[in-house]
C-alpha cells in the first residue's frame, strides 16, 4: 500500500488571509488551512503554521495492478499581498504496521499521524500497545475503518471508530470480526490542551491568542501490535475458574461425610463439637411464658434438677416440638407488652453478670421466625435492587460499543479480555466465586438446620437447655449476600466508573452489617436488632453513599453532616448496646429526659469513673468511639473522593474490632476454640491477607483521568486471561467464606454447655 504525505509552511501569521490547501485524490478531498488554529477551553486558540498531512492511501486492485497515484494540489489565499509558503509531498516508507514489531514516530497537534494494519490469516484479535516517555501533551488514539476522509484532527477523531485518551500508556484491543476487510487505520492525534488527561485547566484571561505553536507539542510515541489471546485461553479460563471453587464443594462433602460417619449414621451422640458442616445438637432453650407460678422468681435457681445440675425452673411448658408453629396468634409482642415481663427485662438485663439463659428467654419458635425475616427480606431487596443495575449497565456497555468512546469506562485495558459484547469479560469472570460460594454457604447452613430439626424431634427439647440458640435465618442472608455481592461486582466491572462503583460496594456494607448482627445475636438472641431496622439502617447507609458520591468530592457541608451523624450514631449505639437496649430517654417532649440523661451521666462515668459497671463493654465501646470518632475526623480532613470505600472501611474496622474483641472474651472465659473453627480463622487470615496484596495492587482508579488510569494498567499474570484484580475477585470470595464459616463454627464447643453457664459480653 503506497500512502503520500503532504508538509506545508507558510511564514504568514496573518489570521484574516490564511492560505487554504485542497488537495484532490481520486475517492476523495482533503483541504486545511495554515494558519492551523485549534480551539480549547474558554475559546482559547492555538495557531500552527506547519501542518503535515497524511493522505487517504490508494490500493492496488487484482484487476488494475499498480498504477501511478493522480492527486492535485490546489493552493489559494485571498490575501491582497503575495504569500510565501513551502509544499513538500513525500512517500511513505513504513506506513503499514508490521506484527510483533515496535514502531518509533512523532507527532503533534496540527501533524497527526495514521498507520495500516492488516490481520495475519491466522490472528482474530490483537492489541494494540502505544507507550511514550512523556506525559504531556495528551494525545489520542483512534482505531478506524479503512474509509476516506480519515478522521485526525482533535476536532473530528472521535466522530469515527474506537479512541481513547493517553498520557504515557494506551491499549485498544481490536476484533477480526469487527472490520469486513480485516484491516484498519491506527490514528494519533496530539490535544492542543493537557486538562482531557489530568493536565492544568487553561486560565481563560492568560495567554496571546496569535501565539504561534508550531513545535512546542511534538510527542514521541511507539507503537507495537501484538496478536491477543486465542480462543482455547477463554475455555481454559472459564473451567480454572469453575473447577477451582467447585473444589470447595469437594472439601465440604468430605468434611459432611466424615461427620456423617463419625456420628455413625443415627446422630446417637447427643453432646460434643460438630464439624462445618454439624448439625449443632441441642440448642433449644425453655419458653418463658406470660406469667410466672406464684411464689417462685423468674429465673430462679431450681435446685432439685437431675443429676445434680442446676436447671432454670420453667414455669409453663409449650407445646410439643412437632406442632404446628404458624399460628399468627404466636407473635413477639406477646412477650414484650406485658408489664411484669418488662420489669424482668430492667431487672435481669441489668445485672453486672448476664450468662446466655437470661437473653434467650423468648419462644425459640418465634425468635427463629424473626430471624428468618432476614432471609426473606434480603431476597426481595436482592432483586428490586439488582435488575435496575443489570439495566443500567447493559446501556454503559451498549454506549461504549456504539460511540466507540473507551474513556468511558476504567478498565485494565493491558489485560481486557473481549466476548461478546462486553470489552472486559475477564474481570466478570473472576466473580463466579462469590456466587459458587455463597451457594455453598446455603447448603452447609440448610445442612445444619435439617440436622438440628431432626435432633430436637428425636429429644425432649425443653428439657436440654444446652449451648448457643441456634437461629439460622441470619446465615442464610449471608449466604444471599455473598451471591449478590458476586452479582453486582460483575455488573459493575461491564464498565467500571465513578457513577456506578456504589453497585460494588452496596451489598459488602450489607454483609458486613450481617456478620455483625450475627456475632451480636450469638449471645444476645432476644435483644437483636429486627430485619426491618437493621435493613431500614443499610439503607440509611446507602442513602449516604449516594449523597457523598455526588456531594462528598467538595462540598465541606457534607462532610460536617456526616461527620456529626457518624459520631452520634456511635454514641446512641454505645448507649444501647451498654444497657442492652434497656436505657429508656422518654418522649422527646417530656422535659425530664434531660435530668435523667445527665443523671445517667453522672452516676455511670462520674461517680463509678474508676470502676464502671460493666467494664467489659465499656472497654470494647470506648476502643470501638475512638475507632469511629478517627475515622470521622479523617473524613472531614482530607475528605476522600473514594466516599464508598470510605464508609465500607469504617464497617470493616468495626467488624474487625468486635471479631477479635469477641474471640479474646471466649478465651478469657476458658472456653475454647474447636479445630474447625481454628482452621477457618487462620485459613481467613490468610486468605484475606493475601487477597488485600492483590487488592492494593491498582490497576485503574476513576479518581484520576482516563488517560492517567491507564498509566496503572499491567499485564495479565494467570493464565495469560487474569489480572491482579481478578486474583483479587478469586482470593475476596473464598476469605468471605471461610469468615462465614467462623461465624458459623466459633461456638460449636458450647453445644454440651448450660446456657446458665456461658457468659454474656
Amino acid at each position: 500500500v503506497d500512502a503520500v504525505r503532504v508538509y506545508v509552511n507558510s511564514s504568514s501569521e496573518n489570521l484574516q488571509y490564511p492560505v487554504l490547501f485542497v488537495v484532490r485524490q481520486q475517492k476523495g478531498v482533503l483541504s486545511w488551512q495554515v494558519p492551523l488554529i485549534f480551539r480549547g477551553l474558554y475559546q482559547r486558540t492555538y495557531n500552527y503554521q506547519e501542518v503535515s498531512r497524511t493522505l487517504c492511501p490508494s490500493e492496488p486492485t487484482p484487476e488494475t495492478g499498480p498504477s501511478d497515484q493522480i492527486i492535485f494540489v490546489d493552493v489559494s489565499s485571498m490575501a491582497p499581498f503575495n504569500v510565501a509558503y513551502e509544499l513538500l509531498v513525500t512517500r511513505l516508507e513504513n506506513f503499514q504496521l508490521e506484527t510483533n514489531k515496535a514502531f518509533n514516530f512523532t507527532a503533534s497537534p496540527s501533524q497527526p499521524q495514521y498507520f495500516l494494519y492488516k490481520f495475519p490469516q491466522d490472528v482474530d484479535s490483537v492489541i494494540i500497545k502505544v507507550v511514550s516517555d512523556a506525559v504531556y501533551p495528551c494525545s489520542v488514539v483512534s482505531v478506524q475503518d479503512i474509509v476516506c476522509p480519515v478522521y485526525d484532527l482533535d476536532h473530528n477523531v472521535e466522530f469515527n471508530g474506537v479512541y481513547q485518551s493517553m498520557t504515557k500508556q494506551a491499549a485498544i484491543t481490536v476484533q477480526r470480526k469487527d472490520f469486513p476487510g480485516e484491516q484498519f487505520f491506527v490514528v494519533f492525534v496530539i490535544k492542543p490542551e493537557d486538562y482531557a488527561c489530568g493536565g492544568s485547566v487553561p486560565s481563560s484571561i492568560h495567554g496571546n491568542v496569535n501565539r504561534t505553536w508550531n513545535l512546542q507539542r511534538m510527542k514521541n510515541l511507539q507503537v507495537t501490535i501484538v496478536p491477543s489471546i486465542k480462543k482455547s485461553v477463554y475455555v481454559q479460563a472459564m473451567f480454572f475458574s469453575f473447577l477451582s471453587f467447585l473444589s470447595f464443594y469437594l472439601g465440604s462433602v468430605v468434611v459432611a461425610f466424615v461427620h456423617y460417619i463419625s456420628t455413625d449414621m443415627k446422630l446417637t451422640v447427643p453432646f460434643g463439637s460438630v464439624s462445618i458442616a454439624g448439625s449443632g445438637i441441642m440448642t433449644s432453650s425453655h419458653p418463658i411464658t406470660a406469667s410466672t407460678p406464684e411464689g417462685s422468681s423468674y429465673g430462679a435457681i431450681d435446685e432439685s434438677g437431675s443429676s445434680g445440675g442446676h436447671q432454670l425452673s420453667s414455669p409453663e411448658r409449650g407445646p410439643p416440638a412437632g406442632s404446628d408453629t404458624d399460628s399468627s396468634v404466636e407473635e413477639e409482642s406477646d412477650f414484650d407488652t406485658m408489664p411484669e415481663i418488662e420489669s424482668d427485662k430492667n431487672v435481669i438485663r441489668t445485672k453486672v453478670f448476664l450468662y446466655l439463659s437470661d437473653l434467650s428467654r423468648k419462644d425459640r419458635r418465634i425468635v427463629s421466625k424473626k430471624y428468618k425475616i432476614y432471609f426473606w427480606n434480603i431476597i426481595t431487596i436482592a432483586v428490586f435492587y439488582a435488575l435496575p443495575v443489570i439495566q443500567l449497565v447493559i446501556t454503559y456497555q451498549t454506549v461504549v460499543n456504539v460511540t466507540g468512546n473507551q474513556d468511558i469506562c476504567y478498565y485494565n485495558f493491558m489485560c481486557a479480555h473481549p466476548l461478546g459484547v462486553l470489552s472486559a469479560f475477564n474481570n466478570i469472570l473472576s466473580n463466579v466465586g462469590h456466587m459458587l460460594l455463597g451457594f455453598l454457604f446455603l447448603l452447609i447452613v440448610l445442612r445444619r438446620d435439617i440436622l438440628h430439626r431432626r435432633a430436637m424431634e428425636m429429644k425432649d427439647v425443653y428439657t436440654l437447655d444446652y449451648g448457643i440458640p441456634k437461629h439460622f435465618g441470619l446465615f442464610y442472608a449471608m449466604g444471599i449476600a455473598l451471591m449478590m455481592e458476586g452479582v453486582l461486582s460483575a455488573c459493575y466491572h461491564v464498565c467500571p466508573n465513578y457513577s456506578n462503583f456504589q453497585f460494588d460496594t452496596s451489598f459488602m456494607y450489607m454483609i458486613a452489617g450481617l456478620c455483625m448482627l450475627k456475632l451480636y445475636q450469638t449471645r444476645h438472641p432476644d435483644i437483636n436488632a429486627s430485619a426491618y431496622s437493621a435493613y431500614a439502617s443499610f439503607a440509611v447507609v446507602i442513602c449516604l453513599a449516594v449523597l457523598g458520591v455526588v456531594f462528598g468530592k467538595n462540598d465541606m457541608w457534607f462532610w460536617v453532616i456526616f461527620s456529626m451523624i457518624h459520631v452520634l450514631a456511635s454514641l446512641a449505639l454505645s448507649t444501647q448496646i451498654y444497657y442492652m437496649g434497656r436505657f429508656k430517654i422518654g418522649k422527646f417532649s417530656d422535659l425530664g429526659i434531660f435530668r435523667r440523661a445527665a443523671m445517667v451521666l453522672y452516676t455511670d462515668c462520674i461517680q463509678q469513673c474508676s470502676r464502671p459497671m460493666y467494664m467489659d463493654r465499656m472497654v470494647l465501646l470506648i476502643v470501638g468511639n475512638l475507632v469511629n470518632w478517627s475515622f470521622a475526623i479523617f473524613g472531614l480532613v482530607y475528605r476522600p473522593r473514594d466516599f464508598a470505600s470510605y464508609i465500607l472501611g469504617i464497617f470493616i474496622c468495626n467488624l474487625l474490632l468486635y471479631l477479635a474483641f469477641y474471640i479474646i472474651m471466649k478465651l478469657r472465659s476458658s472456653e475454647k476454640l474447636l479445630p474447625i473453627p481454628l482452621f477457618c480463622i487462620v485459613a481467613t487470615a490468610v486468605v484475606w491477607a493475601a487477597a488485600l496484596y492483590f487488592f492494593f495492587q491498582t490497576l485503574s482508579s476513576w479518581e484520576e483521568t482516563p488517560a492517567e488510569s491507564r498509566e496503572k494498567n499491567r499485564q495479565c499474570i494467570l493464565l495469560g486471561f487474569f489480572d491482579d484484580h481478578d486474583i483479587w475477585h478469586f482470593l475476596s470470595a473464598a476469605a468471605l467464606f471461610f469468615s462465614f464459616l467462623v461465624l458459623l463454627t466459633l461456638d460449636d464447643d458450647l453445644d454440651a454447655v448450660r446456657r446458665d453457664k456461658i457468659p454474656v459480653f
